[in-house]
């Protein structure tokens, strides 16, 4: 079983950079794939980055790409979202998530496929 802690969230204007980490507690942290969601008011969760196991391989939601990138320090446990030209519409609950993969090189984009979530931190993106 794993833990995930959010922190990095806040207020930015738009345009600015915000970066998100999820520290997840155990050692075998590199036995999981990792993700980032969100959530806006009065929508559903939505995908936004996911990282295979072994952080080779990385996919993004269309409407961040370009912008924000995942990584994992398998050092620290921890993955992080960088976020940068960020918009109003960028504006949700972020979440990051942990599935336990039995493949280093896999990611995993839907929410279902994910077992573990942390409880969120709120990104708010002013105009």
């Amino acid at each position: 079983q794993v833990q995930l802690v959010e922190s990095g969230g806040g207020l930015v204007q738009a345009g600015g950079s915000l970066r998100l980490s999820c520290a997840a507690s155990g050692r075998t942290f590199t036995t999981y794939a990792m993700g980032w969601f969100r959530q806006a008011p009065g929508k559903e969760r939505e995908f936004v980055a996911v990282i295979s196991r072994n952080g080779g391989n990385t996919d993004y939601a269309d409407s961040v790409k370009g912008r924000f990138t995942i990584v994992r320090d398998s050092a620290k446990n921890t993955v992080y979202l960088q976020m940068n030209s960020l918009k109003p519409e960028d504006t949700a609950v972020y979440s990051c998530a942990a599935r336990m993969s039995v493949y280093t090189d896999i990611y995993y984009q839907d929410t279902y496929d994910y077992d573990y979530w942390g409880q969120g931190t709120q990104v708010t993106v002013s105009s």
